[in-house]
């Protein structure tokens, strides 16, 4: 069964009775059976959740060491039949020494044993009044429960077609901590079994650690600590039981819960795997580290079923929610702004060139020279805006270019291209009544011609507006509307052209300019090439050739980003559009993209100069360099075969 690299993973956070291993061993078999049957593949419990974390004194009394490795051994005699991987936590004994160690068990049997290496030993901590570190022990195996067992810190253990590690609580605030040694050997997982206590402002700080440890080690990080049942005589903990995956959050407890949880999520192991392929400095790092020879453990086989992912995937992932797309918009104008700004000065242009169509693009372009202007303490004269009719154009975009000018208070330059573009069919002997690629890109590129040579009239530049989901289609006319001085759109998306006009709108320019940009965020998208219906509305489409672009946005991020096949886009577009399209729109318009992607790299190969804004880039100078001649067949075949 096909789970396109998920592994579902799990942070349990039983009831524990302090020094009862009986009690706690029974909940914990509950839970590991629950996560069986849930289709779970991997889960972790707390540290120490054999005996409870808070037993102090007691484990230096012999009947608690040998009740929890009693429990132990009946646990995996009730658990022989499952093949779900679970990490427990105890107080494991090797000679002379007491270890608060990882116990990984499966089907009955111990895979391995992780002791500690980082023993508080501060404030409200003493551990190493009982523990020794695992920087101490020299021993590799151990016997726990009549069998000789692997044990050490650098184990890594191989299931589900991923491969984990584990550290304990403190090991995880170390300067370096050793789940960075174990994610430069391969660990794309790291489990973490903790006892960390509450109190104010920690909260905050633990999860920016596990964010940043996750992040770091481009790893998924299962973090499981202590909860409900603990003893509460100096310190209260509130049961954490959090998944992050390279920085981000996927699932988390609630917090001072007197219920036991189970928090459960999907790891995408093949995003990790691309997201360290990409970053060369992740396998640099191992040449810097002096790291410890891995021991690779191999699980026997867990279930194969279908994985029902708990997580969700944004429809819009170029565009954030809540305050977050107000900090977004926010810096992207800088960048644009910056960009903008640097080129201006160093060219020593009097003036930038745009053509204003009344559509998204060149509004947003529009927008960027305007605060560019502004910041720079420019005259906004400086602005030429050339609005340039044609055959497509019509009534709604024509006015709304000029209202948004006028209001705006810059230069305004208007020339029709209806006469030159006939001149131009009779030059070449086009017939007018033939509305084909010909006629479309004629008038594509008399506009740019204008635009040009307005641009060498006023010692000015070309600002370009077309957008990266119009690059990564092709949907730009080669050497016409493809071509500027300065591409500032070059690398944001179209879905997010939308919000970012929309937020302009909405703060901070005056009543008339945003009733305009309102119209035009609800105005269809068209490069108005063909002539308007009877009623003056327009005829063509961007949509309805090429697809909805909130598709092939979705396709582009997770096709560029991460380097996922048609296949798992599908399946992911598949959840994101559930409610909005059904699996043949999503494939149709899937193979349009990867049919335009590949064809129109020629385009891409030779654009003008723009400034990387997000994540993906399709610049020949920056992110993307792929030959003009690249095969899609590969991508075509896999699409048609789903």
């Amino acid at each position: 069964m096909v789970n396109h690299g998920f592994v579902k993973v799990a942070a349990a956070v039983p009831h524990v009775k302090v020094a009862d291993c009986k009690e706690n061993m029974q909940q914990i078999e509950k839970i590991i059976i629950e996560s069986e049957e849930k289709g779970i593949q991997m889960i972790a419990f707390p540290e120490l959740c054999i005996t409870g974390y808070t037993c102090g004194d007691l484990f230096a009394q012999q009947l608690l060491l040998e009740e929890a490795e009693m429990t132990l051994m009946q646990l995996l005699n009730n658990t022989r039949q499952l093949g779900i991987i679970s990490i427990l936590g105890m107080p494991v004994s090797v000679h002379s020494m007491l270890l608060n160690a990882a116990v990984v068990i499966q089907k009955g049997q111990i895979l391995g044993v992780v002791p500690k290496t980082y023993l508080p030993n501060y404030k409200e901590y003493y551990e190493q009044r009982w523990f020794t570190s695992a920087a101490s022990v020299t021993e590799t195996s151990v016997r726990l429960c009549g069998k000789v067992v692997p044990l050490g810190t650098n184990l890594l253990f191989e299931a589900c077609d991923t491969t984990f590690g584990i550290e304990i609580c403190e090991d995880m605030w170390a300067t370096i901590p050793p789940s960075s040694a174990l994610a430069l050997q391969g660990a794309e997982i790291i489990f973490n079994l903790s006892a960390s206590n509450e109190c104010i402002g920690k909260h905050a700080y633990r999860c920016a650690l596990i964010s940043q440890q996750s992040a770091r080690c481009i790893a998924g990080y299962v973090y499981s600590a202590c909860g409900y049942g603990e003893s509460t005589t100096d310190i209260v903990f509130a049961g954490n039981g959090l998944i992050y995956e390279n920085g981000s959050l996927l699932a988390s407890s609630r917090r001072f819960s007197f219920d036991e949880q189970t928090i459960i999520s999907e790891i995408d192991v093949e995003r990790l795997r691309s997201e360290r392929r990409m970053n060369t400095t992740f396998a640099a790092n191992r040449i810097n580290f002096n790291i410890k020879e891995s021991i690779r453990i191999q699980a026997e086989l867990v279930n194969t079923k279908k994985i029902e992912l708990t997580r969700s995937f944004a429809a819009h992932p170029f565009v954030p929610q809540g305050e977050a797309l107000r900090e977004r918009c926010e810096e992207i104008f800088s960048i644009q702004v910056t960009g903008l700004a640097q080129r201006i000065m160093h060219t020593a242009s009097k003036t930038v060139v745009i053509g204003i169509s009344g559509g998204l693009d060149s509004t947003l372009a529009l927008l960027v020279c305007l605060k560019t202007f502004d910041k720079l303490g420019l005259s906004r004269d400086g602005i030429l805006g050339v609005t340039m009719p044609g055959f497509g154009t019509t009534d709604r975009t024509y006015n709304n270019a000029l209202d948004l000018m006028r209001s705006l208070g810059i230069s305004i330059r208007e020339i029709d291209i209806k006469a030159a573009c006939i001149q131009h069919f009779t030059d070449i002997g086009h017939d007018i009544n033939v509305h084909d690629v010909t006629y479309e890109n004629s008038q594509a590129r008399e506009r740019t011609q204008i635009l040009m040579d307005i641009a060498n009239q006023t010692n000015g530049m070309v600002i370009g507006t077309g957008d990266l989901s119009e690059l990564a289609l092709g949907w730009a006319t080669y050497n016409g509307d493809h071509m500027s001085m300065y591409g500032i759109n070059s690398s944001i998306p179209k879905t997010l052209v939308k919000y970012l006009v929309k937020w302009v709108a909405e703060n901070g320019v005056d009543d008339a300019s945003s009733a305009t940009l309102l119209d035009i965020v609800d105005t269809p998208i068209s490069p108005e090439l063909i002539p308007a219906d009877e009623n003056g509305n327009i005829t063509q489409k961007t949509e309805d050739l090429v697809g909805p672009y909130e598709l092939h946005d979705f396709f582009l991020y997770y096709f560029m980003r991460f380097g996922f096949r048609p296949a798992k886009i599908l399946y992911l577009a598949s959840l994101a559009f559930k409610e909005m399209y059904d699996r043949d729109t999503i494939k149709k318009w899937l193979h349009t993209f990867f049919r335009r992607f590949f064809a129109q790299q020629f385009k891409r190969s030779c654009l003008p100069d723009g400034p990387k804004v997000g994540s993906i880039s399709i610049s020949p100078r920056g992110d993307w360099r792929m030959p003009s001649d690249a095969s899609s067949a590969a991508w075509l075949q896999e699409i048609e075969e789903l």
